[in-house]
């Protein structure tokens, strides 16, 4: 069952906020990034092509992509959640960040050139005819032509801009990567171990803890204890608190979330067989909460900051793998 908020859909949700913040992105980081245009050092010709033209057309093409694809993108969300079931909320949050900060430094810039070629080709393509098949016999000379001008500007975009991916990838990883990622660190662990403690909560009212991985899919058990939101809360203004004051006691609630989500992941895992007469979670669920769970403990005893830095990208990069798997592999279908 897809992930619900308030009867609201999760990943509707996120398709319908990344169709708003991915223009935004784009347009921030043209106008932010110190790009220059190596064919031509007019500045009236290079804010018209960087800060203007390139972030619309990129902005375009990905709007339309997702637009389009937007039961797919939606499905893979809602698969994603199920083959990583097993792994324990905070961690998800944690590490989704990390792969979504990845996935903008290194991932974004190569594939968008790619979306904006294919998106404006079928843009055209749409436009002019009411085939359905590329293929198809008796294409317009018009589509044909509209086709080959979609192509040139999005070619012309790409090849203005790609001399720069260097001083993008910099840009990105200085002024995202390196300023952020204690950041998020911090604000992800306070979040989950907060919803970690308050999974106890669940566990007393409801005698179980399985309510603490599906807190957003069921209404009723919202409504039976609405208090612990409120719990949660403050236990996480606390825990910032802690953390940025630099006092040693926030470790003591981190290890303790640590220990508490693996207890709610071992009982989640078996009372999900007693109840469906299966396991939960799938092989690539658990090679993923294997990464996570190691490098979690790491972090925690000074191990050099390069061995930090390659499990933390390694387990974004196999979560963006199994994004793109499931992506080309999910049934775009309702949901």
């Amino acid at each position: 069952m897809a992930r619900q908020y308030k009867g609201l859909y999760i990943s509707r949700i996120i398709v319908l906020i990344s169709i708003f913040a991915i223009p935004v992105v784009i347009f921030l980081i043209f106008f932010l990034g110190n790009f220059s245009l190596w064919y031509s050092n007019n500045i009236y010709v290079e804010f018209l092509v960087l800060k203007l033209l390139i972030p619309f057309i990129f902005s375009i093409s990905w709007l339309y992509f997702i637009i389009v694809l937007k039961e797919r993108v939606a499905n893979t969300i809602d698969a994603m959640d199920r083959v990583t079931s097993i792994i324990p909320l905070r961690l998800k949050i944690f590490y989704g960040m990390i792969a979504l900060v990845v996935l903008f430094i290194f991932v974004f810039p190569l594939i968008t050139p790619v979306i904006a070629i294919l998106s404006f080709m079928s843009m055209a393509w749409h436009v002019s005819t009411k085939k359905h098949d590329f293929g198809e016999s008796g294409t317009p000379l018009i589509t044909k032509i509209l086709m080959v001008l979609a192509v040139i500007l999005a070619i012309f975009c790409t090849v203005s801009i790609i001399p720069q991916y260097l001083t993008l990838s910099i840009f990105l990883s200085t002024g995202i990567w390196i300023p952020l990622t204690d950041h998020i660190y911090i604000f992800s662990y306070c979040i989950c171990t907060s919803l970690a403690i308050g999974s106890l909560f669940f566990m007393y009212e409801h005698k179980g803890v399985s309510e603490y991985e599906s807190i957003f899919t069921s209404a009723s058990a919202e409504k039976e204890v609405s208090y612990v939101k409120y719990v949660e809360l403050v236990l996480f203004i606390f825990f910032l608190f802690l953390a940025y004051t630099g006092i040693e006691m926030i470790e003591l609630f981190y290890w303790a979330g640590f220990i508490i989500v693996i207890f709610v992941s071992i009982v989640n895992f078996f009372t999900s067989k007693e109840e469906s007469g299966k396991y939960r979670g799938h092989v690539l669920g658990y090679i993923l909460a294997a990464i996570f769970m190691g490098s979690n403990v790491l972090s925690y005893f000074e191990i050099a900051q390069i061995v930090e830095l390659i499990s933390l990208i390694a387990a974004a990069v196999i979560f963006i793998f199994i994004f793109f798997l499931t992506f080309i592999l999910v049934e775009e279908e309702g949901g």
